[in-house]
């Protein structure tokens, strides 16, 4: 039986990683697709690696490119009512996917589902990161997931709120520093109300919090089989 290869190239923070953005969707976005591209590289830049250092270079482009990791564009999603995930190509490289028309049927902006994906890949590639909080519980180490409803313009164009390295410290006292960009949060592995988190109290035991009883209601409408919460 032949062995999988070890995937490497994930992992390696040593190289700043370029995402080829690919816009595979018909309908309308809401947003120019060049102006979104440029501003994503924008928020990299100024917003998220100061505080996460991990630079990318965020580039057009119309097909997967070798060596590259990818932010695909697509109109109808291949799981229902999910408006975006990441995961692994079958080469080991980060995939982002946004899909236009569960994220306009919920009122949300492709703009920020895409800026939530991008944000996502550069802190855990691999899908695969977690961190202990209170009580022994083990969370997912998912930076917009717990304040994804909270977004903000950035050169007219909605980004999506992330939370800081410090939200992921349990020793961290409640108001002693910024966990996250909007500054809305202010205690470790607080949910706010439009968001969530992933929980394992155990390996094989594992439950999703909600920041809100409207979130759990608009979260069990998914279907979440390509989402960490379901299958990592």
């Amino acid at each position: 039986m032949a062995r999988t290869p070890m995937i490497r190239s994930v992992f390696s923070r040593k190289a700043v990683p370029t995402i080829a953005c690919i816009n595979k969707a018909k309908m309308d976005i809401g947003v120019d697709f060049d102006r979104l591209v440029k501003t994503l590289q924008t928020f990299v830049d100024d917003c998220f690696a100061p505080v996460w250092g991990t630079p990318a270079k965020i580039v057009k482009a119309t097909k997967p490119r070798h060596g590259d990791w990818t932010l695909a564009f697509f109109d109808s999603p291949d799981a229902p009512q999910v408006q975006g995930y990441h995961d692994l190509t079958h080469h080991g490289l980060p995939l982002g996917k946004v899909f236009i028309k569960p994220t306009l049927e919920n009122d949300d902006k492709v703009s920020t589902t895409a800026c939530h994906e991008v944000c996502e890949v550069l802190v855990d590639p691999g899908c695969n990161l977690w961190a202990i909080g209170r009580r022994g519980l083990v969370w997912g180490y998912e930076v917009c997931d717990a304040v994804e409803e909270e977004e903000f313009l950035l050169d007219g164009v909605y980004m999506s709120d992330f939370v800081y390295p410090a939200y992921f410290e349990a020793f961290r006292k409640p108001r002693s520093t910024q966990f996250d960009y909007l500054n809305k949060v202010t205690r470790p592995f607080q949910l706010l109300k439009g968001g969530y988190g992933e929980v394992r109290h155990t390996r094989r035991d594992k439950n999703v919090n909600f920041g809100s009883v409207a979130k759990a209601r608009r979260f069990k409408k998914e279907d979440r089989r390509y989402h960490r919460t379901t299958y990592r």
